[in-house]
C-alpha cells in the first residue's frame, strides 16, 4: 500500500502567494482606476464643449420661427397678399402616439365638425414623417389656450403663435396671385431643408407665389426656451427675429381687379384690363374661381368636389389660359391688314344678308346693303370680310394678328401662360399637311375656324389699335417693359377701327346699349359673339355649353385712350347682352367708381353676395348633401394638373365654323340650311377639311 504525504504550507508560503495576488489584484486596480481617471479626464477637458452643448439641449429647445411671407400690394401699395397673426394647432405624425386618441382629444378640445375630422384623417393619410399636418388655424384665444395646457398628454401635437398668408379680396386674385401650402414629401427630398418640415411654414404653389417664391421667403428667426424632461416649457430665454421676405409690388389696381371679378357675377369669364400708356396690366381676372385663403391648410374632400363638379371650371385660369375663337372682335384688326394691302376704306360692297362661294351660301346676320369698312365695323358686317378676304387672301390678315399680340406668348412672370393659333397656309401644311381653302381664309377672316385667343392677347391687340404703338404687358410696376416702336400704319389708316368702334357703341352698332357718357368720356368697342359649334339656333337657345361664347374689346376715353381691355363670358350667348354690359361697368369704375359700385351691390342682391358669400352657402349646401360621403380630395400634383389644365383646345373640335353674327337673326333671313355643315364632333382634320371645302370644289386659297 502506497502513500501520499500531504504538501507543507508554512505561514512564509501563504504571506508570499497573498502578497503576489495583492500585487495583481492592486495592479488591476490600478490600472483601471488609471483608464477611468483618464477617461473622466478626458471627458471633462477635451470633450467639456461638446457635453455642455448635448446636456444644454436636453435642457433647451431650439426652434425655427418661419420667416413672414413677403407682402404683394397693386399699384398703389395695397395689399393683394399678406399676412395676419394666427393661433394655429400642428401635428407631427411621427411623434404621435395613439392617433385615434389623440384626433379624438383634438375634436373635443377645438369643436371640430365630422367633415373636419375627416379631412384631417385625409391629410395624415398623406403625411411623410416629420413633416407638419395642419390641425386648424385662426384660432381664438380660448381653443389655443385648451390645447396649449394638454401638451403633456397629447404627443405629437404642436401650437403655435405666428403668422398666415391672408389674401384680403379672396377669389378675386386667386388665379393671379396663387396660394401657398405646406411644402411636399418631395420638396423636401429635394431641397432637405429643416424650413420646410417646419410647423407653420408655407410655400407658394401657383401663381405669383410659385413664381417669386425666392423673393418672398425670407429668412427663418430661431427661439430658444427652456424644457423639463417631458418638453415643457419652463420659460423662453432668447430669439431671432426672422427677416420678411421682400414685396413684390405689381401693376395691378386691387380695387379695379375685385371690382372686376365681382361684376362677372355668375357667369363664367374673364376681364382684363391695360394700361394705354405703360401696357401695365390693371386687372387680370377669371371667375368663377376658388378661395386661396382656404387652399393655404389643405383642400378638404368637399372642397374638391364642390370645385369639380362645377362646369363653370373655377380651377381654369380663363385670361391666360382659356383660347377662344374671337369672333368679330378680329374685325378692327382685319381692316388695318385690308388697308395695308391696298383696299380703298371708301370702297363699298353689297350685303345681301351673305356672301356666295361656289355652290354655297354663308349667311350674314342681316341684309346690310351697301357698306364700306368703317359701317362694316359699325353693323359687323361678315360679308364684307368675307369678300375682302376672298380678293386679297387670309396670309395677308394672319401677319397683321401676330403683329398685334394675336397668338403670341408675353414675357410675363406667370405660370402656364398659353399663346393659341393664327392659322395661315403654312401652319395648316406642318399642322395637317393639307392646303389652305377659300373656306378656310372665309372663317378665319372673321374669328372663327381654327383661329383661337386668349383673352389677354385680345386686350393688347386692342391696347395696340387704340394707341397706334406696339404696347408690351407687364406686371411688375418698377420693372416696366420698354414701349416697342409706333406700328405700321398711318393716323389715316388707324382712324378707320377708331371710326368703327366709336360708332359700335356711339352710333347705330351692335353695342349701342353699353354707351357710358362720364363727364364727357365715351369708349369705343366691339362686339364679338364665336360660334362654339355649328347649330341652327344662335345665342343662348341651346344647353349651355353649346351656346355662343360672348366677346367685348373696348377703350376709353374714345378720343385718347388710357385704358383698353377686354372680356369674354363662355357660353354667354351675344357680346352686346353679354360681355359689353360687364365691359360698360368696368370702364365707368374706372372714370366714376361710385356709379359703378351702385350698379354692382345692386347686382349682387340678386346673386346671392359676394364671391365670398356665394361659395361659403355652396359650401354650407354641399355639407348637407354629402357630409362626410365626398370622394377624397387631390394631392398637390392633381390640383396643380387642374389649375393649369385647358378647356380649351386649340384646333375647333366640332368641325369648321362658318357665321357668328352679333345680333339675333332677323326674320326673312336665309334658312340655317344654306349654311356650311359641319361634320360631327370629334371629327378628325381631314373630315374638318372636307366639310370646309365642300362650299368651292377649288380647296386653294386665292
Amino acid at each position: 500500500m502506497k502513500f501520499f504525504r500531504a504538501r507543507h504550507v508554512s505561514m512564509a508560503t501563504l504571506r508570499n502567494s497573498f502578497d503576489r495576488r495583492s500585487i495583481v489584484i492592486g495592479s488591476v486596480q490600478g490600472g483601471i482606476g488609471a483608464l477611468l481617471a483618464g477617461r473622466l479626464g478626458y471627458l471633462a477637458i477635451a470633450q467639456n464643449e461638446k457635453y455642455k452643448l448635448e446636456s444644454e439641449s436636453n435642457r433647451v429647445n431650439l426652434s425655427l420661427i418661419p420667416p413672414r411671407r413677403g407682402w404683394i400690394l397693386d399699384r398703389h401699395a395695397l395689399p393683394l397678399a399678406s399676412n395676419r397673426a394666427d393661433f394655429r394647432v400642428d401635428i407631427i405624425p411621427e411623434r404621435m402616439t395613439g392617433g385615434a386618441e389623440t384626433i379624438g382629444e383634438l375634436t373635443k378640445l377645438l369643436r371640430l365638425t365630422p367633415v373636419q375630422v375627416r379631412d384631417l384623417q385625409d391629410k395624415l393619410e398623406r403625411s411623410h414623417g416629420f413633416a407638419p399636418v395642419e390641425v386648424a388655424s385662426g384660432l381664438d384665444w380660448d381653443r389655443f389656450a385648451a390645447v396649449s395646457v394638454r401638451l403633456p398628454e397629447l404627443p405629437g401635437v404642436i401650437t403655435q403663435r405666428g403668422f398666415s398668408r391672408f389674401y384680403p379680396t379672396g377669389p378675386s386674385v386667386a388665379h393671379l396671385i396663387g396660394y401657398v401650402g405646406p411644402a411636399t414629401a418631395e420638396e423636401y427630398d429635394r431641397d432637405r431643408d429643416p424650413l420646410l418640415i417646419t410647423p407653420g411654414y408655407k410655400v407658394g404653389k401657383d401663381g405669383l407665389e410659385k413664381v417669386f417664391e425666392k423673393e418672398l421667403r425670407g429668412q427663418p428667426g430661431a427661439r430658444r426656451t427652456e424644457v423639463t424632461a417631458t418638453g415643457k416649457v419652463v420659460r423662453d430665454l432668447d430669439s431671432r427675429e426672422d427677416v420678411p421676405g421682400h414685396p413684390v409690388k405689381l401693376t395691378i389696381d386691387g380695387a379695379l381687379q375685385d371690382y372686376a371679378a365681382r361684376r362677372i357675377g355668375l357667369q363664367s369669364a374673364a376681364v382684363v384690363v391695360i394700361d394705354c400708356h405703360t401696357g401695365g396690366i390693371l386687372a387680370l381676372c377669371s371667375m368663377p374661381a376658388f378661395d386661396p385663403n382656404s387652399f393655404a391648410d389643405g383642400i378638404g374632400r368637399l372642397e374638391w368636389k364642390m370645385l369639380n363638379d362645377d362646369d363653370h371650371i373655377p380651377l381654369l385660369n380663363k385670361a391666360m389660359r382659356g383660347l377662344y375663337p374671337p369672333g368679330s372682335t378680329m374685325k378692327p384688326m382685319a381692316t388695318l391688314a385690308l388697308q395695308l394691302h391696298g383696299v380703298d376704306p371708301a370702297e363699298r360692297v353689297s350685303c345681301p344678308g351673305g356672301y356666295r362661294l361656289g355652290s354655297r351660301f354663308f349667311r350674314c346676320d342681316a341684309v346690310h346693303g351697301s357698306v364700306d369698312m368703317r359701317s362694316a365695323i359699325e353693323h359687323s358686317c361678315n360679308t364684307y370680310f368675307w369678300s375682302m378676304a376672298h380678293r386679297i387672301g387670309y396670309d395677308a390678315i394672319a401677319p397683321v394678328a401676330k403683329m398685334l399680340g394675336l397668338g403670341q406668348e408675353f414675357d410675363l412672370p406667370v405660370t402656364g401662360q398659353r399663346y393659341g393659333t393664327i392659322p395661315d397656309a403654312a401652319w395648316k401644311m406642318r399642322r395637317f399637311h393639307q392646303e389652305w381653302s377659300t373656306a378656310d381664309s372665309l372663317n378665319a377672316s372673321i374669328g372663327q375656324g381654327y383661329v383661337s385667343v386668349s383673352p389677354l392677347q385680345l386686350a393688347i391687340m386692342t391696347a395696340r389699335i387704340a394707341t397706334g404703338r406696339n404696347l408690351n404687358p407687364s406686371l411688375l410696376l418698377h420693372k416696366p417693359m420698354p414701349l416697342g416702336p409706333a406700328l405700321p400704319f398711318t393716323p389715316e389708316q388707324l382712324a378707320v377701327p377708331h371710326d368703327g368702334m366709336f360708332r359700335v357703341v356711339n352710333g347705330s352698332g351692335t353695342a349701342t346699349a353699353s354707351k357710358i357718357n362720364i363727364n364727357g368720356v365715351l369708349m369705343a368697342g366691339k362686339t364679338g359673339t364665336a360660334q362654339v359649334r355649328a347649330m341652327t339656333s344662335r345665342g343662348r337657345i341651346a344647353d349651355w355649353k353649346s351656346r355662343d361664347h360672348s366677346h367685348f374689346i373696348g377703350y376709353a376715353p374714345a378720343d385718347a385712350p388710357r385704358y383698353a381691355m377686354h372680356c369674354v363670358v363662355e357660353h354667354g350667348g351675344f357680346g352686346s347682352s353679354a360681355a359689353a354690359p360687364i365691359a360698360k361697368d368696368v370702364m365707368t369704375f374706372l372714370f366714376d367708381p361710385g356709379k359703378a359700385w351702385d350698379t354692382l351691390l345692386a347686382l349682387e342682391k340678386d346673386w346671392g353676395g359676394t364671391p365670398t358669400e356665394r361659395m361659403a352657402a355652396k359650401y354650407a349646401s354641399f355639407v348637407q348633401q354629402y357630409g362626410t360621403t365626398a370622394p377624397k380630395p387631390a394631392d398637390d400634383e392633381q390640383v396643380s394638373a387642374a389649375l393649369n389644365r385647358s378647356e380649351n383646345n386649340e384646333v375647333p373640335t366640332d368641325g369648321v365654323i362658318t357665321t357668328a353674327p352679333d345680333a339675333p337673326q332677323p326674320a326673312g333671313a336665309p334658312p340655317a340650311a344654306e349654311e356650311t355643315p359641319a361634320p360631327a364632333p370629334g371629327a378628325t382634320p381631314a373630315a374638318r377639311s372636307s366639310a370646309a371645302a365642300a362650299t368651292n370644289p377649288d380647296t386653294k386659297s386665292p
